[in-house]
């Protein structure tokens, strides 16, 4: 795999310089060495500038740009510019811009205002990355190709008759025949058998209920295509300049699951993303650390934060800007799992446009401001932690995940609207992380053929709400605990298979056998309801009527209801020395919290480091030197302690067996070594 080019944590943002008079520059370049950038991405939304007219290139701005930052010891993370195409790509083909499930075509005036399957926009987007590679592929500042910019964003799925004949040739490659289609999409029901692909439509706006196969082959297809646009252009790159690393920047966050980051991230040279805090979830930093790990698993090692913010953003219907030492301490949360460089959206603030009101490394008010001298202090805090570069996260617990899984919960005719496929897996992950226990998140569709390999390195592994389950993965998990690893699986897993199709005979359908129970019927629980359980705990959401086999230990059962009696959590043990434990609602966290200690004592997991208080606790091990890092973050009111010895990057000081934070500190503890 090709690897992007410099030696520490990389540090820097967008730089937008078009934005700005040309003799702003040297202002930005001064200020970037103040704070110790060191790589910047340059002209993600110059296309019109790049080429105000087709087939006329204007390329000196941006060399004389890249010029400049060389001359300043500054990398370049140079984009393709393909993200946001010029008015005269729509105004001479209109058929580029995407049309919405209710047929509505989008006009020009934002941004990605393509459809992923024009032909139109392929042409001339390679024609544009072919002469960019051309003209700077040799430059000595480029140290890494930026593919397009957060793909699919705004035009995930499009409708339109073009994406529509793609979408039936992408059917017909995949499943070779109608008759295959028919069978793959159960037709036979509601009339809607084919006879030819011609027939076959995009599921757009309808008289009722989609067909919950059509709409996720369309899911899926709709991901293809966007790959299929970095692809595209990556075989450009990769023919003018074999040498120079590529990446795309993806969405890990909360509310972007429109494309499969898992299978894209087999086709990144560098996996890079983007996150930023959503102030309306309870909870914005137990995302931020849910985010990190599932990058971090996707990319199967250290990873690059291409963008986050150094304040408030302009998006959200409040904009919260971070109170003094949140920029660092979100910061170092991303390294501490697996960031190998911060970057920012974007290096001085926007006077005008779209995002005039999202904070910057230079903040309207300049460089005499608190913010930026936080920049700076960030800066000097990275450099200090240069050799963590390329050092792992040590983790002995795996949570699975699929992307998959989120389009085919999607639709509106399954038990309960209630459930999301992410929504245990964000509770199970921030309850390990509360008791510093650090997990890797696993995305299947990272590991077509290597998962049992994968999951057999782990103690526990936890697989909820993971509703479609093809018969690989599920051998996979069984295989993980055959292996010696304490499994856990939740409700509503293993129900269907690859097909949207159900699992006939009993669910949790591809887990029953590895669990020993067979659930008769769901019973999925009204908003404000609960369930008593016989432990004395209660569930929500979800209960079920089931029956567990003989060789199965029963750990609560409801106590309550239709399915009073029935099984809602149990354990059986599996040869080989590992278990499957099963959980069959929705627990409140200290009954979950309880559970998962039980778990972790079972497989010899043990927190990364003793600590009190609401503190993130991370270890990066670089296994060639053994030499360690932890990372500790309060993001409590209460001061912290964890139990370390070594020297702390962040303040300097030595730290001998207990390190205390104040309330919102932060600590990155070069380890003594081992005795």
């Amino acid at each position: 795999m090709r690897q992007w080019s410099g030696t520490g944590i990389a540090y820097g943002a967008d730089y937008n310089p078009e934005q700005w008079p040309e003799e702003v520059r040297a202002e930005d370049v001064a200020l970037m060495r103040e704070a110790g950038v060191t790589l910047v991405s340059v002209g993600i939304f110059s296309w019109g500038l790049l080429e105000p007219e087709p087939g006329r290139f204007e390329f000196d701005w941006l060399e004389r740009v890249l010029d400049d930052l060389h001359a300043a010891g500054i990398g370049v993370d140079l984009a393709t510019a393909t993200a946001s195409p010029p008015a005269w790509l729509s105004q001479r083909w209109p058929e580029v811009l995407p049309v919405d499930h209710e047929g509505r075509r989008a006009t020009f005036g934002s941004r990605q205002s393509w459809c992923p399957s024009s032909p139109v926009y392929r042409e001339r987007s390679l024609a544009l990355v072919e002469a960019l590679a051309a003209r700077f592929g040799a430059h000595p500042a480029l140290r890494l190709w930026h593919i397009s910019n957060e793909l699919g964003c705004h035009n995930a799925r499009c409708y339109c008759d073009v994406s529509a004949a793609a979408f039936r040739t992408w059917l017909q490659r995949r499943h070779g025949d109608v008759a295959a289609l028919n069978d793959a999409w159960a037709t036979a029901f509601w009339s809607q058998h084919y006879t030819s692909f011609e027939q076959v439509q995009v599921p757009a706006l309808s008289t009722s209920f989609p067909n919950p196969a059509h709409a996720l082959d369309f899911a899926r297809f709709s991901s293809e295509e966007l790959l299929g646009q970095h692809l595209a252009e990556q075989a450009v790159l990769r023919r003018v300049t074999p040498d120079v690393a590529t990446t795309t920047n993806f969405m890990v966050s909360a509310g972007q699951t429109s494309m499969d980051y898992g299978r894209w991230a087999r086709a990144q040279d560098v996996v890079s993303n983007d996150h930023y805090l959503v102030h309306a979830l309870p909870d914005p930093r137990a995302e931020l650390a849910f985010a990190a790990d599932m990058t971090r698993g996707i990319a199967g090692g250290p990873w690059l934060l291409m963008e986050h913010s150094t304040s408030a953003v302009n998006w959200q219907p409040v904009n919260v800007a971070k109170a003094p030492g949140e920029m660092l301490r979100d910061s170092l949360a991303h390294v501490a799992r697996g960031a190998d460089g911060v970057m920012f959206f974007q290096w001085r603030a926007s006077s005008g446009g779209a995002e005039q009101w999202h904070s910057g490394m230079v903040p309207h008010a300049g460089r005499d401001t608190a913010r930026f001298r936080e920049v700076v202090e960030l800066g000097a805090v990275l450099r200090r932690l240069a050799d963590v570069r390329g050092s792992d996260v040590e983790a002995d617990v795996a949570v699975l995940v699929d992307y998959e899984n989120t389009w085919a919960m999607e639709g509106p005719t399954l038990p309960s609207a209630r459930v999301g496929h992410l929504d245990v897996a964000h509770q199970v992950h921030r309850l390990l992380r509360e008791r510093q226990v650090t997990a890797d998140v696993l995305a299947v569709g990272a590991h077509p053929d290597d998962l049992a390999a994968v999951l057999a390195g782990y103690r526990v592994v936890v697989v909820p709400t993971l509703y479609l389950c093809d018969d690989a993965t599920a051998a996979a998990v069984a295989a993980a605990a055959a292996a010696g690893a304490q499994v856990v699986v939740t409700y509503l897993s293993g129900v269907v298979d690859e097909r949207v199709r159900v699992r006939l005979g009993g669910y949790p359908g591809a887990f029953r056998e590895l669990l020993g129970v067979r659930v008769e019927e769901f019973h999925p629980l009204l908003a404000g309801v609960g369930t008593a359980l016989d432990d004395g705990s209660t569930g929500e959401v979800w209960s079920e009527l089931a029956r567990a086999d003989e060789d199965v230990e029963v750990l609560a059962a409801y106590a309550d209801g239709a399915v009073a009696g029935s099984p809602a959590l149990t354990r059986r043990a599996v040869p080989g020395g590992g278990a499957a434990w099963y959980v069959g609602t929705t627990l409140d966290d200290e009954a979950l919290d309880g559970l998962l200690q039980a778990v972790c004592a079972a497989g010899g997991v043990v927190p990364v480091a003793a600590a009190t208080g609401y503190v993130d606790v991370v270890r990066r091990r670089d296994a060639a030197t053994g030499r360690s890092w932890l990372f500790a973050l309060n993001h409590g009111d209460e001061v912290a302690t964890v139990d370390v010895d070594g020297v702390d990057a962040v303040s300097g000081a030595e730290v001998a067996g207990t390190l205390r934070l104040a309330p919102g500190g932060c600590a990155v503890v070069a380890e003594a070594p081992r005795a």
